[in-house]
């Protein structure tokens, strides 16, 4: 992967209220987290509006954090959705210190 720099580019306020809105909603959905060398798996529920919520997730982070790359892994109802979130060296703890994921 391309070395990118590992930053937010939401101001803190922005990122602060991201995480108290958006973020913080995401979290309390994941019903399952594997951690990868480079990132995190997370599992959904697999309902529409769970895939809908995830692909706001995505178009918003991939804005402020182009270091991620996404995989969105969706079969049939009622199955779970998977998340993966990659990204160069750093993004794991990234992750999990600003995202808290």
């Amino acid at each position: 992967m391309k070395n990118k720099s590992i930053s937010c580019k939401l101001t803190t306020v922005e990122l602060r209220q991201r995480k108290a809105t958006v973020i913080a909603g995401l979290k309390d959905k994941i019903l399952e987290r594997k951690e990868l060398e480079d990132g995190i798996v997370l599992r959904f529920d697999g309902r529409d509006e769970m895939v809908d919520t995830l692909v706001s997730f995505i178009k918003t982070e991939r804005a402020c954090c182009n270091f991620f790359t996404f995989t969105l892994s969706i079969a049939g109802n009622p199955n779970p959705v998977w998340l993966t979130i990659r990204g160069p060296e750093g993004a794991r703890e990234f992750m999990a210190s600003e995202l808290r994921l």
